[in-house]
């Protein structure tokens, strides 16, 4: 029986979660996984890359629709995109309506009561979660034991650090509470940069106070602004480029990883200064 790896993806809002969700999910199946990439988010478009474009329909829309929801109804918001991978968007209530945390929560509840995963035979599911912490309703791909590898997605700006240290936070306080949070692990920074002056030396200082290893280091490129127009992945619209190669290799990394780092996070003066100094460091070169 194959093994199913379940990871989520956090992050700063706006910092890339989607696009290195999708891209990864496209790199993983490359290798011979099947992969699922299940997006978290009211905006539905975590999958879009893989499916040429398309918003999918949500499974909350479809509960929504149904008084119960059958292995076959199901079927009706499962796709399959580029790679065979197979998209699933939760989906959440209309803004200012519901609560997201909650919506999130009950889809994933139906996709374990289905065993969708194991009836398509998955061995990777990538969580795509939205926002910048870890409330008790975002925080269930984690919680409610589902994911129990976790990767902080950042680049070197104040705020993007900011929030993936306030999410180790987060997965430190669950852990406590659960009184270990069983094989739930902070696995490792994805950096994903924007090109700023002393970009890695600051993600490269930050990951050694918070104690939690940068996996990778993505290259900022408009390769992906060129591929995500044409409503596909990197992978896909330009396979032979540099990019699509850093992405490939995340994917060996976040394959073979075995590393089970004991996060430390930091306070946010902390933070600040790192910014400062290397800030101080750029004005005077």
């Amino acid at each position: 029986m194959m093994t199913l790896r379940q990871i989520a993806i956090y992050g700063k809002g706006g910092i890339g979660k989607s696009t290195i969700s999708s891209n990864l999910a496209a790199a993983l199946s490359e290798f011979g996984e099947r992969v699922a990439l299940v997006g978290c988010d009211p905006k539905r478009d975590s999958t879009s890359t893989l499916v040429g474009g398309k918003l999918l329909p949500t499974l909350l829309e479809h509960l929504s629709d149904h008084e119960k929801i059958s292995r076959e109804g199901i079927d009706s918001v499962i796709f399959h995109g580029f790679g065979e991978v197979m998209c699933i968007e939760v989906g959440g209530p209309k803004p200012g309506v519901g609560c997201t945390g909650r919506g999130i929560l009950v889809g994933l509840q139906k996709i374990k009561e289905l065993d969708i995963f194991g009836r398509y035979n998955v061995s990777f599911v990538i969580y795509d979660v939205l926002g910048d912490v870890i409330c008790g309703g975002l925080a269930s791909p984690i919680r409610a034991n589902f994911a129990k590898e976790i990767y902080l997605v950042t680049s070197g700006e104040l705020m993007a650090l900011y929030a993936a240290n306030n999410l180790l936070h987060g997965v430190k306080n669950i852990i406590e509470m659960e009184r270990g949070g069983g094989e739930l692990k902070v696995k490792g920074i994805i950096a994903n940069m924007k090109g700023i002056p002393y970009e890695r030396e600051m993600i490269h200082e930050f990951s050694r106070m918070v104690n939690v290893p940068v996996i990778h280091y993505i290259p900022r490129s408009r390769v992906v602004q060129d591929a995500e127009i044409q409503g596909k992945t990197v992978l896909e619209a330009f396979p032979h480029s540099l990019q699509a190669e850093e992405y490939r290799v995340l994917a060996e990394k976040i394959k073979n990883n075995q590393a089970s780092p004991s996060p430390t996070p930091i306070e946010l003066e902390e933070i600040q200064k790192l910014i400062r100094e290397y800030k101080r460091a750029s004005i005077v070169k």
